[in-house]
C-alpha cells in the first residue's frame, strides 16, 4: 500500500483499522484522541495574532484549516466534514483555557496531552500491537478521522465503507490476553 499522506479515506481508514481491531482499544481511542486534539488546541491557542475587526488568528486555527483541507480532500465529504467539525469543536472548547495563567494553560494542555496518550497506550496493550503512527506518521491525522468514522458507523452511516474496512483489516474482537499474539 502506498505511504503517501494523500491516499483516499478508505485506504487510510483500513490501514489504521489494521492496528485497531480490539474493541477495548477502539473504546480507549474515543477518550484518548479527543483529549489529545483538545490539548493541542489548548497549547496552540495561546499565541494569537490580532487581525482587523478585532479578530484573532492562532496557530490552532492554522492547524485546523490545514487539517480540514486535508480531510476534505480524502474523497469522502461526509467523513471529512464530520471530522473537521469535531476537531473544530474541540479546538473551540480549548481556546478559553489558553487565555488563563501560564500555569493553568500548561497544566491543561500538557495534562490532557499526557493523559490522552496514556489512555491510547493502555488501548494498545489490549490490542497487542504498536500504534499506527509508529509505522506511518499520517496515522496522527487519521486517528481523529477513525473515531469519527466509528461513531458514524455506529449511527448507521457508511455500511459499505465499514464492510470494506473489515474485509481488509478483519472484524473487531476482544483479544484473549492470556494467549500470545500469533
Amino acid at each position: 500500500m502506498a505511504t503517501t499522506a494523500f491516499r483516499p479515506a478508505l485506504d487510510l481508514m483500513a490501514q489504521y483499522a489494521s492496528y485497531h481491531r480490539d474493541q477495548r482499544n477502539i473504546a480507549t481511542h474515543f477518550v484518548g484522541i479527543p483529549l489529545i486534539v483538545f490539548a493541542i488546541g489548548v497549547l496552540l491557542s495561546r499565541l494569537s495574532l490580532g487581525l482587523p475587526g478585532g479578530l484573532t488568528f492562532t496557530p490552532a486555527a492554522l492547524l485546523w484549516i490545514a487539517s480540514t483541507l486535508w480531510y476534505l480532500t480524502r474523497g469522502n465529504w461526509v467523513l471529512g466534514l464530520s471530522t473537521s467539525l469535531v476537531n473544530g469543536l474541540l479546538f473551540a472548547l480549548a481556546e478559553p483555557l489558553a487565555a488563563g495563567s501560564q500555569g493553568a494553560w500548561l497544566a491543561w494542555g500538557l495534562g490532557c496531552f499526557v493523559l490522552g496518550w496514556i489512555i491510547q497506550f493502555i488501548g494498545h496493550y489490549y490490542e497487542g500491537k504498536k500504534p499506527a503512527f509508529v509505522d506511518d506518521l499520517v496515522g496522527l491525522l487519521v486517528g481523529p478521522m477513525f473515531i469519527v468514522g466509528e461513531a458514524l458507523f455506529a449511527l448507521g452511516w457508511g455500511r459499505e465503507m465499514l464492510g470494506e474496512i473489515e474485509r481488509r483489516a478483519g472484524p473487531t474482537h476482544l483479544r484473549d490476553l492470556a494467549r500470545p499474539i500469533a
